[in-house]
């Protein structure tokens, strides 16, 4: 399929570059950090062997989240952000920006969102989990101090995508001794799920109906978990034990996407087709610690009906980030 839109897709700057050294031996970091650097040499050309028209670029992970320095948060995500605007610049036919914020304190991540959607023109926000701030290990979006910010977000009316980092280690004991199930083998969905379930609990989607937050990985797990997540000890007649109004499930089909990034199995995705729909369901490749070949190939031959192809691929992007682009290529 030609035309295609990504909208997982990673990029560094040298200040936080490093930050993705432990996710690839130590034979391949000159290729990692060579892909994470490039945007418009082997990316673009990627792009164009494998019917990508045009990638929603992002900061890599977890960067500007794990700085505990308020400011310095700050300034490495107004860095980056101008970075990107830069490189978009150049090619904006080829590339959006999503951008970085510093999430440790909520009126200068609002503040930098305004700025990035009004001057600089990106298309969304992309949150690398929870933030340290100061001495507090980890900050969830959840809590109360973060509202008004969810506020701007819907009234800017942009896509918030969830993204993953890994738990601190003193935070999952259950981890160690086990560094394999750290990172996309498992700790990444384990953390950005139970992140997104607190969302829904919350009552923020309540408050905030029009809000639109994006899971990657084919949703980290959670299609396949929404029923029994609701229907727990369904015979025992007790109320949730959460803010929220509705059933979780309902706010995960309201409100969420999710995209196909780093997952590129055909029955997961018919899973999670099932659970939440086509319509909310969007490619991804999760570049450049996926592979765009693999991510292509699968998807252009993956057993889907063309029309959800074209949908998944394209056209429920175009729709969700306001791009101005036709329906097809």
């Amino acid at each position: 399929m030609k035309g295609k839109i990504g909208l997982e897709e990673h990029f560094a700057i040298e200040e936080t570059l490093l930050d993705s050294a432990g996710f690839v031996p130590d034979s391949y970091w000159e290729e990692l950090s060579h892909r994470l650097i490039d945007i418009h040499d082997t990316r673009l050309r990627l792009m164009d062997q494998h019917g990508m028209e045009m990638m929603l670029l992002s900061l890599n992970a977890p960067t500007v989240q794990a700085i505990a320095d308020t400011r310095q948060a700050e300034a490495v995500a107004t860095r980056a952000n101008d970075y990107l605007a830069e490189q978009v610049a150049k090619r904006p036919d080829r590339f959006q920006g999503l951008a970085a914020l510093p999430m440790q304190d909520p009126d200068l991540a609002a503040r930098e969102l305004q700025r990035c959607v009004k001057e600089l023109g990106f298309r969304g926000v992309l949150v690398n989990g929870f933030s340290q701030a100061g001495d507090i290990d980890a900050v969830y979006y959840d809590l109360k101090q973060y509202w008004p910010f969810w506020a701007e977000v819907e009234k800017l009316d942009v896509p918030f995508y969830l993204h993953p980092r890994n738990p601190l280690p003193h935070m999952a004991p259950i981890y160690d001794g086990h560094p394999w199930l750290l990172g996309p083998t498992w700790a990444f969905a384990q953390e950005t799920a139970v992140h997104a379930l607190r969302l829904m609990a919350s009552g923020l989607f309540d408050q905030y109906p029009r809000l639109a937050v994006i899971l990657g990985h084919l949703g980290e797990g959670l299609p396949y978990n929404m029923w029994r997540i609701d229907n727990r000890n369904a015979w025992v007649k007790a109320p949730p034990r959460y803010p929220a109004k509705k059933k979780l499930c309902e706010y995960f089909q309201a409100n969420f996407y999710l995209t196909t990034s780093g997952n590129f199995r055909t029955q997961t995705l018919i899973d999670a087709m099932l659970e939440v729909g086509a319509d909310r369901i969007l490619f991804s490749t999760d570049w450049p610690f996926e592979n765009v070949d693999h991510a292509a190939d699968w998807f252009d031959g993956t057993s889907i009906s063309e029309a959800d192809r074209l949908k998944i691929g394209r056209t429920n992007a175009v729709a969700l980030f306001k791009l101005g682009l036709p329906a097809s290529a």
